[in-house]
């Protein structure tokens, strides 16, 4: 019998995450700001659980845009999945993330195929405890600010997708009134002008000057702040070539630039 060649192998359908539904909490606010031209795998959600927890997650998916947001959406079917066990008050929530992310973790790598790097954060906002429990898997450090001083949530393992076993322990920090809490991604705090990188520092100093009261101006500063830093960079690079005619164009590029935000004020009680 003849087996017919194909000559062209018929493409896979490619999926994409749904947006992201904002939550309506009663002390947080939540804000996001991300760059639509973007040509990776920056990828964010929320999942409102009741009316005293919020889900976050941000994942950084290498690959090629069209790809990862695939993968982003398989990730995103698991996330939404394994979030009803947090509806139960006793629920333990260091235990509860290691498992989701692990399940995430599965996700990436049943939809990439194989391996396929993804630094992740994980965190649960617990309304009544007033706390945030985390997991930061191999990407940049969230920033949390509170009355005292400004704490860097660091990772403690390695990113998603390269190991399907790989653990990682939960963190749990105190998130009193008047906190917040920054997250942003690798491409924003990578993003270099003449050989020097934004860095963590100056969306510190952002975080630092910040009062407190709104989560998308928080974010919109936190991209103003890396935009501003690149213009600025060029201009004074091609003026000290002599080059007086300064074109108008994007400074970040192809850059990604993810920020996330949650402010937590008794401002926000507020009817």
């Amino acid at each position: 019998m003849r087996i017919p060649f194909l000559k062209h192998a018929p493409a896979r359908e490619l999926r994409k995450p749904a947006p992201a539904k904002f939550p309506d909490l009663p002390t947080v606010r939540v804000g996001a700001l991300y760059r639509g031209a973007r040509v990776g795998g920056d990828f964010f959600d929320f999942i409102q659980v009741g009316s005293s927890r919020l889900l976050v997650l941000l994942l950084d998916i290498a690959g090629k845009r069209d790809e990862a947001l695939n993968i982003a959406a398989a990730v995103q079917d698991v996330f939404h999945g394994a979030a009803d066990i947090f509806y139960a008050d006793d629920v333990n929530e260091p235990v509860a993330l290691t498992s989701m992310l692990l399940d995430i973790n599965r996700a990436i790598m049943d939809a990439a195929g194989g391996v396929r790097c993804a630094p992740a954060f994980l965190a649960c906002y617990n309304e009544v405890l007033g706390t945030i429990c985390y997991i930061n898997a191999g990407h940049t450090p969230a920033l949390l600010k509170d009355h005292e001083d400004i704490t860097s949530l660091e990772a403690g393992g390695l990113p998603l997708g390269l190991f399907s076993h790989a653990t990682h322990d939960a963190q749990i920090c105190a998130m009193p009134l008047g906190s917040s809490v920054v997250m942003v991604s690798r491409g924003l705090v990578e993003a270099k002008a003449h050989k020097e990188e934004f860095g963590l520092d100056r969306v510190k100093k952002a975080l630092q000057e910040d009062p407190g009261r709104d989560a998308n101006q928080l974010c919109r500063d936190v991209i103003s702040g890396v935009t501003e830093f690149l213009e600025s960079q060029r201009k004074h690079r091609l003026l000290a070539r002599g080059d007086l005619q300064i074109a108008e164009t994007d400074p970040l590029g192809d850059n990604d630039a993810t920020t996330l935000a949650l402010v937590r004020s008794a401002a926000a009680m507020a009817p």
